[in-house]
């Protein structure tokens, strides 16, 4: 029995695919399976029911790869335990990032970790935070960027900073005459929204509370925010975007964004981390990283996007 196998085994059980599991593992499909059906004939049983789509574990299986889990957790910790000794910053850290996040932040800090931390294997997903919870309760990532106050309780969330709420108007809306909009001000049939399990989607409604959202004008089923922009460009529409969005804003189209006159319109963006994590070496350096990269501009000047 090796790790490699351990991880193969879980890899199947959590796409339920070979195939996936396969591409996730950055294997071969052939030698992946094999690994797995050489660790059934050493053990003597079938893990894996692969009659059925997707694939399932056998109830042995199950069992099999809670304690798979748990082995590989001590001996993934081992190594940091022995970095943390040594006060060295090493590892792999699997992180997930919301759509809305990915593309504004991701830019701002990467670069500067892995300078900082070249010993820190950094593996970034862009998931929605639905995703984001499934891997984490299966084991597939470490730790997760996104909106504060969407994880359950198994989950820590360690504050970053404040992400402000602005409005992104169509210069054929009644409201682009104004620099300062109310939320009592925008209506539904305006307002065009990021597809359903994207929290900004969500902390868009209760924002504006779901009595004025009750005739959205078309469906949209998309996780880009810059498709959303594009689209308000082409028609009368607004929408809500965050404030580490507005560097990426062509000048000529930054008086389409406009401030919401009310305090709390803004987000908490955080680390989310499985509270049995034991990496805290690694996600300090994160936080860190990302405070200071997002605080600080060349030459020292405190925060601003």
């Amino acid at each position: 029995m090796t790790i490699i196998q351990l991880e193969y085994l879980l890899a199947v059980a959590n796409c339920g695919n070979f195939s996936k599991a396969s591409e996730l593992c950055f294997v071969t499909q052939p030698s992946l399976s094999m690994q797995i059906k050489n660790l059934e004939e050493e053990l003597g049983v079938i893990l894996l029911d692969r009659s059925k789509k997707p694939v399932v574990p056998t109830q042995v299986g199950a069992l099999v790869i809670e304690k798979a889990k748990e082995a590989l957790l001590a001996y993934n910790n081992v190594r940091e335990c022995v970095a943390e000794l040594k006060g060295n910053v090493a590892g792999k850290l699997r992180l997930g990032v919301i759509p809305t996040i990915a593309p504004y932040l991701l830019p701002r800090f990467v670069h500067t970790f892995g300078e900082k931390y070249p010993k820190v294997d950094l593996e970034i997903r862009e998931m929605t935070t639905s995703e984001i919870i499934r891997a984490m309760d299966s084991d597939e990532i470490d730790a997760a960027l996104l909106a504060g106050g969407t994880c359950p309780d198994r989950i820590s969330e360690q504050e970053l900073f404040d992400d402000r709420f602005y409005a992104y108007v169509s210069p054929e809306n009644p409201l682009s005459a104004r620099s300062n909009l109310r939320i009592e001000d925008i209506y539904s049939k305006d307002l065009i929204l990021l597809a359903e399990g994207h929290c900004l989607r969500d902390q868009v409604i209760e924002l504006c509370g779901n009595h004025r959202l009750s005739e959205l004008p078309y469906t949209l089923r998309s996780g880009s925010l810059e498709t959303v922009m594009r689209i308000v460009d082409a028609t009368a529409m607004l929408t809500i975007i965050p404030e580490m969005a507005l560097p990426y804003i062509p000048e000529n189209l930054r008086n389409r964004v406009k401030t919401l006159a009310k305090g709390a319109a803004s987000r908490k963006i955080v680390v989310g981390v499985r509270r049995t994590y034991a990496k805290e070496t690694i996600i300090t350096a994160l936080r860190e990283t990302i405070i200071e990269c997002v605080t600080k501009r060349p030459g020292g000047v405190a925060r601003g996007w």
